[in-house]
C-alpha cells in the first residue's frame, strides 16, 4: 500500500511539473511575441512619415506610395490579430505574409527613391531611414527570441510525459514567425548618403 501511495505521489508531482513547464513555456513565447509587437508597431508608425516626405518629391510615383500604405495597413491589421492570440498559427502566418509584402513594397519605394537626389539628401528622410533600419534590426532580434521561445514550448509539449498533459489540457503547437521568401529575409536596403 505504501509503494502504491509513493508511486501515486510521484505521478502527481510529474503531472504538476509537466503542466507548470508547459504554462511557463507558453507564457515565455507570448511575452516574446509582445516584444515583436512593440518593434513592429514602431516600424509601422515610421512608415506613414516616410511616405509623406517621399510624396513631396515623388509626385509621379503615387501608385508605389499607395502600395506601401496599403501593405502597411495590412501588416498593422495582421499584427493586431496575431498579438491578440500569438498561439493562433494562422494569425502568425498571416502576419508573416503581410510583413513580407510590406518589406517588398518598401524595397520598391527605396529603389525608386534612388532616382530623386533631393529626396535622398532630405535630412528628415535620412533620419527616418536610419530609424527604420535600426527598428528592422530590433525586429530581427525580437523575431529570433520569439522563435526560440516557440521551439522551447513546442519541444516541451511534445516530449513524454508532457505530451500527455499537453493533450489533456489542450496546449496547441505554436507557430514560429517565418519569412517565406528568401529575398524577404533581408531588411529593406536603405541608402540615403
Amino acid at each position: 500500500m505504501i509503494v502504491f501511495l509513493v508511486l501515486l505521489v510521484v505521478l502527481v508531482l510529474l503531472f504538476i511539473g509537466a503542466y507548470n513547464r508547459l504554462v511557463t513555456a507558453r507564457n515565455a513565447f507570448k511575452n516574446a511575441f509582445a516584444q515583436i509587437d512593440v518593434q513592429l508597431t514602431r516600424r509601422y508608425d515610421l512608415i506613414p512619415n516616410l511616405v509623406e516626405i517621399a510624396k513631396g518629391y515623388m509626385k509621379h510615383e503615387r501608385e508605389t506610395l499607395e502600395n506601401v500604405i496599403r501593405a502597411r495597413n495590412s501588416a498593422v491589421e495582421g499584427l493586431k490579430v496575431a498579438a491578440s492570440n500569438p498561439a493562433d498559427a494562422a494569425a502568425v502566418q498571416k502576419l508573416s505574409g503581410a510583413d513580407a509584402q510590406l518589406g517588398g513594397a518598401l524595397g520598391r519605394l527605396f529603389a525608386l527613391s534612388e532616382a530623386y537626389p533631393d529626396l535622398k539628401a532630405n535630412q528628415n528622410m535620412m533620419q527616418l531611414s536610419e530609424e527604420l533600419t535600426s527598428t528592422e534590426n530590433k525586429v530581427s532580434f525580437a523575431r529570433q527570441a520569439y522563435n526560440d521561445a516557440v521551439m522551447t514550448y513546442n519541444n516541451a509539449r511534445e516530449v513524454f510525459p508532457s505530451s500527455i498533459v499537453a493533450g489533456m489540457f489542450g496546449f496547441q503547437p505554436a507557430q514560429p514567425l517565418d519569412i517565406s521568401k528568401p529575398e524577404a529575409r533581408e531588411a529593406p536596403k536603405v541608402s540615403f548618403g
